[in-house]
């Protein structure tokens, strides 16, 4: 406990004499200390015991060394009861402050298990606000470490309202600043709320869980036995449940990537994502894509081998890979430049759009629009997946979130035609009908209101059953089909395809015509905001 004055030579009731400097600073530095290390050496050993780094650890990985500056390290808590009141540990449970990564600022908080389990309480959250409405007025990324046991029960209401807090100051900085949730521990209850409302949720297997209710309770309500990763681990967030963006074994991994997502965002949505010298030529031919994309539209690939060849230096950063494989979205450099690529995978399922896919690629599009960063679109999708259970979990509605997202999107916008594009799907796949800026087409694209086959039964069906071959009839009309109104040119020469271009001059092409849009002005209607399907 600081002193504010001493006695002269410890007498009673002689005159104070004041501290000097040197001793006030000898005091600074051991609250410091204290502040730093926690104040039980033990709890920092729990902790590695069970795998887990410390808040201060995970930070040192997070930012470019020696650049984090702390705020409020000396906050302690006011509460009263419940034994609170004989402990008041500096930093309240949560590390506070701004540093850099890769020489740009970045807000941060990161909760210390070491102190109350991380719970937080009323002090707690009012650090959070703070660094929250920092990183808002700095116009720079807030990331937040998560290891925390909920709210402190001991402060009761005060520490909920702690979290609505966070969660209006989420929602306000939502598309102002990019904001990324690091699960590194625990997170139940309401505070699973505040990451679902970030764009990004990174998890560490086995260490990182996020439920409303935990397995105690799912148990006793449902009689459903689970572990806690079961329910909410970084498997099932990455794979079932799309809350999580990406998963990774060890938090070293995790935070690496973390910084390498920081390197392709702008700090904030007036800024352009940051642009680096591009060593891969610009105009290097992409010959290999002949062979990578067959011709037959009923045959598989994958398209990471396309986006991989097309991109500057081969490399991609791509969000939600374990969920809704059918589509692929991901963060890469064209040029230089940072650009998102949504693309069709018929490596899965054909690449057709289910309610999971057109979700995923919606808030996805979303995300690039608000932090303005052109969109490529990379087209081959057979249509919508049919069925009961897709009718009846909402795929009118929640396939309508894709179409919203391209049709208010403003940044740059360039799709491109693979190979087949039939039916609805085309049409919300950042057609031209919808907006996009280029709309481009390889010489094997198929564009149609559905396949050949499908199209012969319902026009030509009568002919097909009163024909004496129904067979060799119905393949004629295909054929007919095929020739009239799926001929590569069929789009362009009606002027829904600006070109049909040599799939080996795709890279060249996408980065001329992204070069050209760079300057792209669009503006939306006078309104407080719309109103997209939910």
């Amino acid at each position: 406990m600081p002193i504010a004055e001493k006695t002269q030579n410890g007498r009673a009731g002689a005159a104070p004499v004041r501290w000097t400097t040197q001793e006030r600073l000898d005091e600074l530095r051991m609250i410091k200390h204290e502040a730093e290390h926690g104040p039980d050496p033990a709890a920092t050993e729990r902790q590695h015991a069970k795998g887990k780094l410390t808040a201060r650890e995970r930070i040192a990985l997070l930012l470019d060394e020696d650049s984090f500056t702390e705020v409020e390290p000396l906050r302690r808590h006011r509460a009263q009861g419940f034994g609170l009141e004989a402990r008041k540990p500096y930093t309240d449970g949560v590390v506070t402050g701004w540093g850099t990564v890769h020489g740009r600022t970045v807000f941060v908080y990161a909760h210390d298990f070491r102190i109350f389990g991380g719970a937080l309480g009323e002090a707690h959250a009012q650090k959070i606000h703070k660094i929250m409405d920092m990183a808002l007025a700095a116009g720079a990324p807030l990331v937040s470490l998560n290891d925390g046991a909920g709210a402190r029960i001991q402060e009761g209401v005060s520490a909920l309202a702690g979290y609505g807090g966070i969660f209006q100051r989420n929602t306000r900085a939502s598309g102002v600043i990019p904001q990324i949730s690091v699960m590194l521990g625990p997170c139940a209850g309401g505070a699973a709320y505040s990451p679902a409302l970030t764009d990004f949720v990174f998890m560490v297997r086995e260490t990182s869980q996020m439920f409303i209710t935990g397995p105690d309770v799912v148990q006793a309500v449902t009689g459903e036995k689970i572990s806690q990763n079961g329910l909410g681990g970084a498997d099932v967030h990455s794979g079932v449940s799309g809350v999580s963006h990406f998963a990774y074994d060890d938090e070293q991994t995790c935070l690496a990537e973390v910084r390498y997502l920081l390197s392709l965002l702008p700090q904030n949505n007036r800024e352009l994502p940051p642009a680096v010298p591009c060593e891969d030529p610009v105009g290097r031919r992409n010959d290999s894509l002949l062979d990578l994309v067959p011709t037959d539209p009923g045959q598989s690939y994958d398209v990471r081998k396309v986006i991989e060849e097309v991109v500057d230096d081969g490399e991609y950063f791509e969000v939600h890979q374990g969920w809704a494989p059918n589509v692929v979205c991901v963060l890469a450099r064209l040029g230089g430049e940072v650009v998102g690529i949504v693309a069709n995978q018929p490596a899965s399922y054909a690449g057709v759009l289910d309610i999971q896919s057109s979700e995923k690629a919606a808030r996805f599009v979303q995300f690039c629009d608000a932090f303005n960063i052109p969109i490529v679109t990379l087209v081959d999708v057979p249509g919508f997946l049919p069925g009961v259970d897709q009718e009846h979990n909402g795929i009118i509605r929640r396939g309508a979130k894709l179409l919203y997202a391209y049709c208010n999107a403003t940044v740059p916008r360039i799709s491109l035609v693979l190979r087949k594009a039939y039916g609805g799907a085309y049409i919300v796949m950042d057609s031209r009908s919808i907006g996009t800026d280029l709309a481009l087409a390889w010489p094997s694209n198929e564009i149609a209101v559905m396949g050949a086959e499908g199209a012969a039964n319902v026009i030509f069906r009568r002919e097909i059953n009163a024909s004496e071959d129904p067979e060799r009839t119905r393949q004629e009309k295909i054929h007919q089909y095929k020739t009239e109104l799926m001929h590569p040119y069929y789009a362009a020469e009606r002027g829904l395809v600006d070109d049909v271009i040599d799939p080996r001059e795709t890279r060249s092409v996408l980065v001329r015509a992204l070069t050209m849009l760079r300057g792209k002005h669009a503006d939306l209607p006078s309104r407080k905001h719309g109103n997209p399907p939910q």
